[in-house]
């Protein structure tokens, strides 16, 4: 991103990488979503198990107009079927505010997309060795555009942290890999986008 090259006449180009390798945790403005949004990671809280929840899927997202993607944003959406009255609710930029946000993924470089166009890859989430609370991610993309200059690819890797003195945290993916609690309430599936923001 060639912000931090010149932010308001300083060069914070040092500061680069460590910016774009850790998601940032903020509400995304539905406006500013650019693809429609594709579930990655069905979640079945009755049956799943601890090792399944480091996995590496597949995603395909499809434009919905000619923009630029400056980053991939996951939310995660949530059926409470198992009770007397069924609950759902989303967590995404299309759904009422939760205090549990979008999480942002920056990409190193701004792709151009136009409408029906697709971006695909592989999202890939684990537990770091020093804390299984935090994550490991990686996402590796290629925007499949009709003209071969604006065809792109690559792979970012981010590390997610979970302060310590936070239990609840922030759920839309940090707290997915570790937190017992989160397995017993009611995670239901992934769902990924790209946005301009």
């Amino acid at each position: 991103m060639i912000v931090w090259d010149n932010v308001y006449g300083f060069d914070f180009s040092p500061l680069k990488h460590t910016a774009l390798s850790e998601p940032l945790v903020d509400t995304v403005d539905f406006k500013a979503v650019v693809t429609d949004p594709s579930a990655v990671f069905p979640i079945d809280l009755y049956t799943v198990t601890a090792a399944e929840l480091a996995f590496s899927v597949p995603f395909r997202l499809r434009s919905r107009r000619d923009d630029f993607v400056h980053a991939l944003i996951a939310w995660f959406d949530i059926d409470f079927t198992a009770c007397h009255k069924p609950v759902k609710f989303s967590t995404g930029p299309h759904a009422k505010y939760t205090h549990w946000k979008q999480t942002v993924f920056y990409l190193k470089e701004v792709l151009t997309i136009k409408d029906g166009e697709e971006i695909v890859g592989t999202l890939t989430s684990k537990p770091t060795k020093q804390n299984k609370r935090d994550l490991d991610v990686t996402i590796e993309y290629k925007l499949e555009a009709d003209e071969i200059a604006r065809v792109a690819e690559g792979k970012c890797e981010y590390k997610m942290q979970v302060p310590p003195d936070s239990w609840q945290g922030n759920l839309s993916l940090t707290n997915l890999i570790g937190v017992n609690f989160v397995i017993r309430i009611g995670w239901e599936l992934f769902v990924f986008s790209a946005s301009n923001r």
